[in-house]
């Protein structure tokens, strides 16, 4: 299990910002082929305190997981990750 330490902030963790870039790419790009670039500047939109190496980490992390795939310089959702999209419906 991973345990973030007490005292950082859980926005910048990775896995919550992971859940994130699955949000922004559902709502967003409605599952289609994304752009890296034009999914970094949508997630460093909404908070100022993301950084560039934080999405990178949450773009690593998922792609780890499974739970995003790449051609060329588009990212894009597998389709296994249906259990994970029904739980992120209880976070909208």
């Amino acid at each position: 299990m991973i345990l973030p330490h007490p005292e950082s902030n859980l926005k910048l963790n990775i896995l919550v910002l992971g859940a994130e870039v699955i949000l922004i790419m559902k709502n967003s790009f409605r599952n289609k082929p994304v752009f890296v670039d034009n999914l970094m500047n949508e997630f460093l939109k909404e908070d100022k305190n993301r950084t560039v190496n934080l999405f990178f980490d949450s773009i690593t992390f998922l792609y780890t997981v499974g739970c995003i795939e790449k051609s060329g310089h588009k990212i894009k959702l597998t389709r296994n990750n249906k259990r994970f999209s029904k739980q992120l419906t209880f976070f909208n």
